[in-house]
């Protein structure tokens, strides 16, 4: 049997395949963050298409931490209802479901959260809202620790088989990893050490929370492609070698950040037309010029995040190791676990368009996804509109 449709043991859970669904914000909770008829539908849909494990889009675990138009919370007991009714619907087709929570830090806008966001420190200009975020003091960092335990606990109350600490991406997790956006002096930066504190924080607190057959699984970027280092392929190594200690049950890989780098987080087509549609008129100019010029420096090539995968896999000894990036054909898919550069294939953007491809894998009637990497369906983020396959057209903003 193609190894791909073996089992997978993550912490206590078994996960019936290697497939992963990436979590992909969706643009689909309704506006006090609760879980939706539309939500229940995707992740059903993609249990019944065959993924082993499911990881739904970022779920904000404090107000603060709240980024974008509609995503869902686990910030409140009040979510806890819906985020069960989720995880029935993933559990019927014996399907695992793990959440991602995160706190977006100043990766958010203050119409959004209310007031200037929260980082570890205020020394990085936002460069899409403009503003310079408020350096949190030592009660907001560990209002924010908690929170994330908090956050856990829900999950569990929900029936949840885990949960995914995001550090990736440039949220707050990653603002407190990266020196690019850690220039603090305290205990809390100015070494790997002390940049890794926040996260030790948060683990640690999520393990004395939840139940011990319960999976604590992290998102790492292994490259921040901020204008100035940030996380590096090398410092990613040495925090995985950190969450080895700590005793997390999965490593995901990945890389960029929605806003110094999001191209290299999608790589593909660049969007310009429907990128600059969701931009005020001001802006719209200089906007399609800068988006405009990206075009073709971020084709895609397939498994982009691989040589990291190969890279964390001798420090992380036997913990599950899952690679996210551009995967798309079987046999590429094949080759990253069979050559052990991965245990798990997560993908995001081809389970949008195919929510059933992995079921196409099994009964041999595909051999590569049908998604084209047009990123229509991110540009689809800034306009406001629900996560789905814009490729044959995008909406107007109304």
């Amino acid at each position: 049997m193609n190894v791909l449709f073996t089992s997978q043991i993550v912490g206590n859970v078994e996960i019936k395949n290697r497939f992963i669904h990436s979590a992909t914000y969706e643009g689909m909770a309704d506006p006090d963050g609760r879980v939706t008829k539309n939500l229940i539908k995707r992740y059903h849909q993609l249990a019944q298409g065959g993924v082993g494990l499911i990881i739904p889009g970022f779920m904000y675990v404090h107000p603060l931490g709240r980024a974008y138009n509609a995503p869902m919370g686990i910030h409140s007991d009040d979510m806890i209802e819906g985020l069960t009714n989720l995880v029935k619907a993933v559990h019927e087709f014996d399907s695992k479901i793990i959440f991602q929570i995160n706190h977006a830090g100043q990766q958010t806008s203050p119409k959004d959260i209310g007031q200037t966001p929260l980082a570890p420190s205020s020394s990085v200009r936002d460069p899409i809202n403009f503003f310079k975020p408020r350096q949190m003091d030592e009660t907001e960092i560990n209002e924010a620790a908690n929170a994330f335990a908090d956050a856990a606990d829900r999950a569990a109350k929900a029936g949840a088989d885990g949960i995914q600490v995001h550090c990736a991406h440039c949220y707050l997790i990653n603002q407190f990893l990266s020196p690019f956006f850690n220039r603090r002096q305290d205990k809390w930066g100015g070494s790997s050490e002390n940049r890794f504190r926040f996260l030790k924080q948060v683990i640690q607190s999520i393990q004395e929370k939840v139940p011990d057959d319960f999976c604590i699984t992290v998102k790492l970027n292994t490259n921040d492609f901020t204008p100035k280092p940030g996380i590096t392929p090398e410092l990613a190594v040495e925090y995985a070698g950190m969450l080895k200690d700590l005793g997390v049950d999965m490593i995901e890989v990945s890389c960029g950040s929605s806003t110094f780098s999001y191209m290299n987080m999608c790589r593909g087509d660049v969007p310009v037309k429907e990128m600059v549609q969701s931009m005020p008129f001001w802006k719209k100019p200089v906007a399609w010029f800068m988006i405009h010029s990206l075009k073709g420096k971020y084709d895609l090539d397939e498994g982009y995040n691989t040589i990291a995968a190969r890279s964390i896999r001798p420090v992380i000894g036997d913990i599950p190791l899952a690679l996210v990036g551009g995967m798309r054909t079987l046999d590429k898919m094949l080759q990253a676990v069979t050559d052990q550069n991965a245990d798990l294939i997560s993908m995001s953007r081809p389970f949008i368009r195919e929510p059933f491809i992995i079921k196409k894998f099994k009964e041999k009637k595909r051999g590569k996804v049908a998604c084209v990497s047009c990123n229509r369906c991110l540009a689809a983020i800034p306009n406001g509109f629900p996560v789905r396959c814009y490729n044959k057209q995008f909406p107007k903003k109304s």
